[in-house]
């Protein structure tokens, strides 16, 4: 008997900074499967659409700050045909009271 593997469906979230982005993909039950750093600029917008590629189909991706910060990755994502989510920042003040981590805040993107 053969196994046959469905294909994965990703969603991904981007804690967009002035410099660096930082990116995290989930699966469909979200389970994270990796977090990662880019640059915010065209090269690192394309190298963050292929990491998330390389984990399966990509169905959406939430992005913060896409009228600010974000919004290079998230024309670059549009462009690609995938949905993008504009996501609320968390409470400032709360976060950096509790730690502030950038892949925590992109996984909570997606």
């Amino acid at each position: 008997m053969t196994m046959v593997e469905a294909a994965r469906t990703v969603t991904g979230g981007i804690d967009t900074h002035g410099e660096v982005h930082v990116a995290a993909a989930l699966d469909e039950v979200g389970a994270v499967l990796g977090t990662q750093s880019f640059e915010a600029n065209p090269d690192g917008y394309s190298a963050l659409l292929g990491w998330l590629s390389a984990f399966g189909d990509v169905a959406k991706v939430g992005v913060e700050g896409t009228g600010s910060y974000g919004a290079g990755i998230a024309r670059c994502l549009a462009r690609a045909g995938i949905k993008v989510i504009e996501v609320d920042r968390q409470n400032r003040q709360a976060r950096r009271q509790s730690g502030k981590s950038d892949p925590i805040d992109a996984v909570e993107a997606a």
